[in-house]
Protein backbone atom coordinates (compact mmCIF):
# COMPACT_ATOMS: atom_id res chain seq x y z
CA UNK A 1 0.00 0.00 0.00
CA UNK A 2 1.46 3.33 -1.59
CA UNK A 3 1.67 6.87 0.64
CA UNK A 4 0.91 8.52 -2.12
CA UNK A 5 -2.79 10.15 -2.80
CA UNK A 6 -4.52 10.13 -5.92
CA UNK A 7 -6.50 12.87 -6.00
CA UNK A 8 -10.49 12.43 -6.07
CA UNK A 9 -12.73 15.57 -7.39
CA UNK A 10 -16.44 15.28 -6.96
CA UNK A 11 -17.98 16.88 -9.42
CA UNK A 12 -21.46 17.45 -6.99
CA UNK A 13 -19.76 18.50 -3.93
CA UNK A 14 -21.83 18.97 -0.62
CA UNK A 15 -24.01 21.33 -1.38
CA UNK A 16 -27.55 20.99 0.18
CA UNK A 17 -29.25 20.26 -3.19
CA UNK A 18 -26.65 17.82 -3.66
CA UNK A 19 -27.33 15.90 -0.13
CA UNK A 20 -31.08 16.17 -0.10
CA UNK A 21 -30.84 13.74 -2.95
CA UNK A 22 -28.04 11.44 -1.21
CA UNK A 23 -30.16 11.36 1.73
CA UNK A 24 -32.60 9.52 -0.03
CA UNK A 25 -30.34 7.00 -0.44
CA UNK A 26 -31.16 3.53 1.51
CA UNK A 27 -30.18 0.06 0.51
CA UNK A 28 -33.72 -1.12 -0.38
CA UNK A 29 -33.30 1.44 -3.22
CA UNK A 30 -29.92 2.00 -4.13
CA UNK A 31 -28.25 -1.39 -2.76
CA UNK A 32 -30.94 -4.28 -3.18
CA UNK A 33 -28.63 -6.31 -5.51
CA UNK A 34 -26.61 -6.70 -2.03
CA UNK A 35 -29.19 -7.40 0.44
CA UNK A 36 -28.93 -11.64 -0.69
CA UNK A 37 -25.04 -12.07 0.51
CA UNK A 38 -25.70 -9.95 3.66
CA UNK A 39 -25.44 -11.89 6.98
CA UNK A 40 -26.29 -9.74 10.37
CA UNK A 41 -22.90 -10.41 12.11
CA UNK A 42 -20.82 -9.03 8.84
CA UNK A 43 -18.33 -6.25 9.15
CA UNK A 44 -18.71 -3.76 6.33
CA UNK A 45 -16.33 -1.10 4.97
CA UNK A 46 -18.71 1.64 2.87
CA UNK A 47 -16.42 3.72 1.09
CA UNK A 48 -17.70 7.45 -0.11
CA UNK A 49 -20.53 7.24 1.78
CA UNK A 50 -21.77 10.66 1.70
CA UNK A 51 -24.12 11.52 4.16
CA UNK A 52 -24.37 8.16 5.69
CA UNK A 53 -27.89 6.73 5.12
CA UNK A 54 -27.16 3.74 3.15
CA UNK A 55 -24.06 2.78 5.76
CA UNK A 56 -26.53 3.54 8.90
CA UNK A 57 -29.16 1.32 7.03
CA UNK A 58 -26.82 -1.36 7.24
CA UNK A 59 -26.01 -1.09 10.35
CA UNK A 60 -29.45 -0.88 11.54
CA UNK A 61 -31.19 -3.15 9.46
CA UNK A 62 -28.92 -5.75 7.91
CA UNK A 63 -25.92 -6.70 9.97
CA UNK A 64 -26.94 -5.63 13.59
CA UNK A 65 -25.03 -7.88 15.11
CA UNK A 66 -21.85 -6.81 12.62
CA UNK A 67 -20.32 -3.80 12.27
CA UNK A 68 -19.88 -0.78 9.54
CA UNK A 69 -17.12 1.35 8.75
CA UNK A 70 -18.02 4.25 7.15
CA UNK A 71 -15.44 6.44 5.08
CA UNK A 72 -15.12 9.37 2.46
CA UNK A 73 -12.71 11.51 1.26
CA UNK A 74 -14.69 14.81 2.72
CA UNK A 75 -14.61 15.46 6.36
CA UNK A 76 -17.50 17.48 6.73
CA UNK A 77 -20.12 15.47 5.28
CA UNK A 78 -18.79 12.84 7.66
CA UNK A 79 -19.53 15.20 10.60
CA UNK A 80 -23.16 15.28 8.83
CA UNK A 81 -23.35 11.27 8.74
CA UNK A 82 -22.19 10.92 12.51
CA UNK A 83 -24.34 13.05 13.44
CA UNK A 84 -27.12 11.29 11.82
CA UNK A 85 -26.01 8.21 13.31
CA UNK A 86 -26.11 9.32 16.63
CA UNK A 87 -29.49 11.20 16.38
CA UNK A 88 -31.15 7.48 15.11
CA UNK A 89 -28.47 5.90 18.05
CA UNK A 90 -26.77 3.51 15.84
CA UNK A 91 -24.11 2.01 17.93
CA UNK A 92 -22.12 -0.73 15.48
CA UNK A 93 -20.83 2.22 12.86
CA UNK A 94 -18.13 4.38 13.28
CA UNK A 95 -16.99 6.56 10.03
CA UNK A 96 -13.61 7.81 8.59
CA UNK A 97 -11.67 9.56 6.79
CA UNK A 98 -10.02 7.57 3.99
CA UNK A 99 -9.42 7.71 0.41
CA UNK A 100 -10.42 5.00 -1.85
CA UNK A 101 -7.03 5.01 -4.13
CA UNK A 102 -5.22 3.88 -0.93
CA UNK A 103 -7.26 2.63 1.61
CA UNK A 104 -5.44 2.59 5.02
CA UNK A 105 -6.69 -0.88 6.36
CA UNK A 106 -4.57 -4.37 6.14
CA UNK A 107 -5.20 -6.87 3.50
CA UNK A 108 -7.93 -9.17 3.97
CA UNK A 109 -9.84 -6.95 7.19
CA UNK A 110 -14.02 -6.75 5.79
CA UNK A 111 -16.39 -9.37 5.34
CA UNK A 112 -18.01 -7.20 2.39
CA UNK A 113 -16.75 -3.77 0.89
CA UNK A 114 -19.31 -1.63 -1.03
CA UNK A 115 -19.30 1.45 -3.42
CA UNK A 116 -22.25 3.01 -4.00
CA UNK A 117 -21.84 6.02 -6.75
CA UNK A 118 -18.43 6.77 -6.39
CA UNK A 119 -16.32 5.08 -9.02
CA UNK A 120 -17.64 7.36 -11.46
CA UNK A 121 -16.04 10.30 -9.30
CA UNK A 122 -12.71 9.02 -9.17
CA UNK A 123 -8.98 9.51 -11.52
CA UNK A 124 -8.22 5.76 -10.92
CA UNK A 125 -11.34 3.39 -10.58
CA UNK A 126 -9.10 0.25 -11.65
CA UNK A 127 -6.51 1.14 -8.67
CA UNK A 128 -9.46 1.61 -6.28
CA UNK A 129 -11.33 -1.65 -7.54
CA UNK A 130 -7.96 -3.14 -6.51
CA UNK A 131 -7.83 -1.36 -2.97
CA UNK A 132 -10.88 -2.76 -2.47
CA UNK A 133 -10.19 -6.19 -3.33
CA UNK A 134 -7.47 -6.04 -1.25
CA UNK A 135 -9.10 -5.41 2.34
CA UNK A 136 -12.33 -8.24 1.86
CA UNK A 137 -11.65 -11.17 3.56
CA UNK A 138 -11.47 -14.42 1.15
CA UNK A 139 -14.98 -15.44 1.05
CA UNK A 140 -15.82 -11.83 1.21
CA UNK A 141 -17.53 -9.66 -1.32
CA UNK A 142 -16.71 -6.28 -3.02
CA UNK A 143 -20.02 -4.48 -4.62
CA UNK A 144 -20.60 -1.48 -6.22
CA UNK A 145 -22.79 0.41 -8.35
CA UNK A 146 -22.48 3.65 -10.90
CA UNK A 147 -24.97 5.30 -13.36
CA UNK A 148 -24.31 5.69 -16.54
CA UNK A 149 -25.09 9.31 -17.94
CA UNK A 150 -25.38 9.07 -21.31
CA UNK A 151 -28.70 6.32 -20.46
CA UNK A 152 -30.41 8.93 -18.68
CA UNK A 153 -33.81 9.23 -20.34
CA UNK A 154 -36.71 11.63 -19.42
CA UNK A 155 -39.99 12.76 -20.93
CA UNK A 156 -41.08 15.26 -22.21
CA UNK A 157 -38.07 16.79 -24.72
CA UNK A 158 -37.68 19.68 -22.61
CA UNK A 159 -35.83 22.42 -25.01
CA UNK A 160 -32.35 22.59 -22.55
CA UNK A 161 -31.94 18.91 -21.26
CA UNK A 162 -29.91 17.46 -23.77
CA UNK A 163 -27.63 20.55 -23.23
CA UNK A 164 -27.39 20.03 -19.69
CA UNK A 165 -26.60 16.06 -20.26
CA UNK A 166 -23.50 17.28 -22.36
CA UNK A 167 -22.35 19.84 -20.27
CA UNK A 168 -22.26 17.71 -17.62
CA UNK A 169 -20.71 15.09 -19.24
CA UNK A 170 -18.17 17.62 -19.86
CA UNK A 171 -17.58 18.63 -16.16
CA UNK A 172 -17.16 15.18 -15.01
CA UNK A 173 -14.30 14.73 -17.40
CA UNK A 174 -12.46 18.12 -16.40
CA UNK A 175 -12.67 16.71 -12.85
CA UNK A 176 -10.94 13.59 -14.05
CA UNK A 177 -14.08 11.39 -13.34
CA UNK A 178 -15.76 8.70 -16.21
CA UNK A 179 -19.91 9.39 -16.44
CA UNK A 180 -20.18 6.64 -18.11
CA UNK A 181 -19.06 4.19 -15.59
CA UNK A 182 -21.88 2.02 -15.10
CA UNK A 183 -21.89 1.27 -18.29
CA UNK A 184 -18.94 -1.09 -18.61
CA UNK A 185 -18.26 -1.57 -14.45
CA UNK A 186 -17.76 -4.89 -15.21
CA UNK A 187 -15.21 -4.60 -17.77
CA UNK A 188 -13.24 -2.21 -15.78
CA UNK A 189 -13.15 -5.19 -12.60
CA UNK A 190 -11.72 -7.34 -14.71
CA UNK A 191 -9.09 -4.99 -15.82
CA UNK A 192 -8.73 -4.77 -11.78
CA UNK A 193 -7.96 -8.45 -12.12
CA UNK A 194 -11.39 -10.04 -10.91
CA UNK A 195 -11.64 -13.30 -12.22
CA UNK A 196 -14.96 -13.14 -14.58
CA UNK A 197 -16.05 -16.67 -13.37
CA UNK A 198 -16.87 -14.95 -10.40
CA UNK A 199 -18.31 -11.56 -10.71
CA UNK A 200 -22.06 -10.99 -10.98
CA UNK A 201 -22.99 -8.53 -13.21
CA UNK A 202 -26.76 -6.74 -12.95
CA UNK A 203 -28.20 -3.85 -13.63
CA UNK A 204 -30.89 -1.38 -11.33
CA UNK A 205 -33.05 1.49 -12.34
CA UNK A 206 -34.46 4.96 -10.70
CA UNK A 207 -37.54 5.70 -12.22
CA UNK A 208 -39.09 9.01 -11.06
CA UNK A 209 -42.86 9.67 -11.65
CA UNK A 210 -45.28 11.06 -9.29
CA UNK A 211 -45.47 13.90 -8.68
CA UNK A 212 -43.60 14.53 -5.31
CA UNK A 213 -40.74 12.20 -7.16
CA UNK A 214 -40.63 14.96 -10.12
CA UNK A 215 -40.68 17.74 -7.90
CA UNK A 216 -38.15 17.02 -5.44
CA UNK A 217 -35.66 16.26 -8.77
CA UNK A 218 -36.18 18.67 -10.56
CA UNK A 219 -35.73 21.19 -7.92
CA UNK A 220 -32.51 19.84 -6.34
CA UNK A 221 -31.05 19.61 -10.03
CA UNK A 222 -31.98 23.22 -11.13
CA UNK A 223 -30.94 24.24 -7.76
CA UNK A 224 -27.70 22.50 -8.12
CA UNK A 225 -26.75 23.34 -11.36
CA UNK A 226 -26.47 27.18 -10.03
CA UNK A 227 -25.02 26.71 -6.78
CA UNK A 228 -22.99 23.76 -6.33
CA UNK A 229 -19.43 22.64 -7.23
CA UNK A 230 -20.80 21.62 -10.59
CA UNK A 231 -21.57 25.59 -11.32
CA UNK A 232 -18.15 26.20 -10.29
CA UNK A 233 -16.14 23.59 -12.02
CA UNK A 234 -18.28 24.60 -15.36
CA UNK A 235 -17.32 28.31 -14.99
CA UNK A 236 -13.94 27.88 -14.14
CA UNK A 237 -13.09 25.11 -16.93
CA UNK A 238 -14.98 27.75 -19.30
CA UNK A 239 -17.08 24.42 -19.97
CA UNK A 240 -20.49 26.86 -19.35
CA UNK A 241 -21.20 30.56 -18.98
CA UNK A 242 -23.45 31.45 -16.06
CA UNK A 243 -26.43 32.40 -19.01
CA UNK A 244 -25.97 28.72 -19.51
CA UNK A 245 -25.89 26.98 -16.68
CA UNK A 246 -29.45 29.48 -15.77
CA UNK A 247 -30.96 27.78 -19.06
CA UNK A 248 -30.05 24.78 -17.87
CA UNK A 249 -31.83 25.03 -14.22
CA UNK A 250 -34.94 26.60 -16.18
CA UNK A 251 -35.09 23.63 -18.23
CA UNK A 252 -35.09 21.64 -15.40
CA UNK A 253 -37.99 23.73 -13.79
CA UNK A 254 -39.77 23.18 -16.86
CA UNK A 255 -39.23 19.69 -16.75
CA UNK A 256 -40.66 19.27 -13.41
CA UNK A 257 -43.64 21.62 -14.46
CA UNK A 258 -44.43 19.91 -17.64
CA UNK A 259 -47.36 16.83 -18.20
CA UNK A 260 -46.55 13.34 -17.56
CA UNK A 261 -43.14 13.80 -16.56
CA UNK A 262 -40.40 10.78 -16.12
CA UNK A 263 -36.65 10.22 -15.82
CA UNK A 264 -35.15 6.89 -15.90
CA UNK A 265 -31.52 6.42 -14.78
CA UNK A 266 -29.73 3.01 -14.88
CA UNK A 267 -27.33 1.89 -13.25
CA UNK A 268 -24.13 -1.23 -13.37
CA UNK A 269 -24.00 -3.37 -10.43
CA UNK A 270 -20.97 -6.22 -9.38
CA UNK A 271 -20.43 -8.07 -6.35
CA UNK A 272 -17.02 -10.17 -6.38
CA UNK A 273 -16.74 -13.13 -4.42
CA UNK A 274 -13.01 -13.37 -3.01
Amino acid sequence: MGEEKTEAVYTHGHHPSVLRSHSWRTVANSAEYLIKYLKPDMYILDVGCGPGTISIDLAANYVSQGKVLATDYAEDVLKTAKASADEQRIKNIEFETADIHNLHYPDNTFDVVHAHQVLQHITDPVKALQEMLRVVKPGGFVAARDTDYESFEWYPDIDGMDFWKQKYLEVARANGGDPLIGKYLHAVARRAGYDHDRLETTAGVWCYTSKKEVAWWSDLWAERTLKSSFATTAKTNNIATQEDLERIAKAWENWGKSQDPRFILVHGQIVYQK
